[in-house]
C-alpha cells in the first residue's frame, strides 16, 4: 500500500478567496450602496495603480522563485523545499501579500467601500484557513528549519 504524501490540505485555491470576497463586495454595493466621491479623485486612481504595481512585484518574485526551485504552488501537493531566500526572506507569505495588494488596488480603482469593509474578514479567512494550515504542514515537513525561519521572517 502506497503511503499518502503529506500536504497543507488546503483544497480551495487561495486566489479564489480573494475573488469571491471581491465579488461579494460588489454584490453588496448593489444592494446597500455606499457612495463617496473620494473614489472619483484622481489621486485615488494613482493609489490603486501603485498598489497593483506593488502586487506584481510580490507575485512575480514569489512565483518565479517557486518555479525555479521546482516547488509547487498547489496546496494539495507536498512541498519539495522550504522557501527562505529572495522575497521569502522579507515575508513568509509574499503571494498572499501580492493578492492583498491586487484586491485593495482594484478596490481603489472601482471605488467600492465594501471591498475595504470586507478586507479584514478576507484577511482572517486567509490567515486561519490557509496560512495556519500551511504552517502546520511546514512544521511537520521541515521541523527545526521551519522554526528557525519563523524566528527570522515575519508572517
Amino acid at each position: 500500500m502506497k503511503a499518502k504524501k503529506d500536504s497543507p490540505g488546503v483544497y480551495i485555491p487561495p486566489p479564489l478567496f480573494y475573488v469571491l470576497t471581491f465579488v461579494i463586495a460588489i454584490s453588496i454595493q448593489k444592494q446597500i450602496p455606499i457612495y463617496d466621491g473620494l473614489f472619483n479623485e484622481q489621486w485615488m486612481k494613482y493609489i490603486g495603480t501603485v498598489l497593483l504595481i506593488i502586487s506584481l512585484f510580490f507575485l512575480i518574485k514569489s512565483l518565479r522563485q517557486f518555479f525555479l526551485t521546482k516547488n509547487t504552488v498547489i496546496l494539495m501537493k507536498p512541498a519539495t523545499s522550504l522557501q527562505t531566500n529572495g522575497i521569502y526572506s522579507v515575508t513568509r507569505n509574499p503571494m498572499y501579500v501580492g493578492l492583498a495588494f491586487v484586491y485593495l488596488g482594484l478596490g481603489c480603482l472601482i471605488g467600492n467601500w465594501w471591498n475595504f469593509i470586507l478586507f479584514p474578514i478576507l484577511f482572517l479567512m486567509v490567515q486561519e484557513y490557509i496560512i495556519k494550515s500551511e504552517e502546520r504542514y511546514l512544521l511537520r515537513e521541515f521541523g527545526q528549519e521551519f522554526i528557525n525561519y519563523t524566528k527570522k521572517v515575519r508572517r
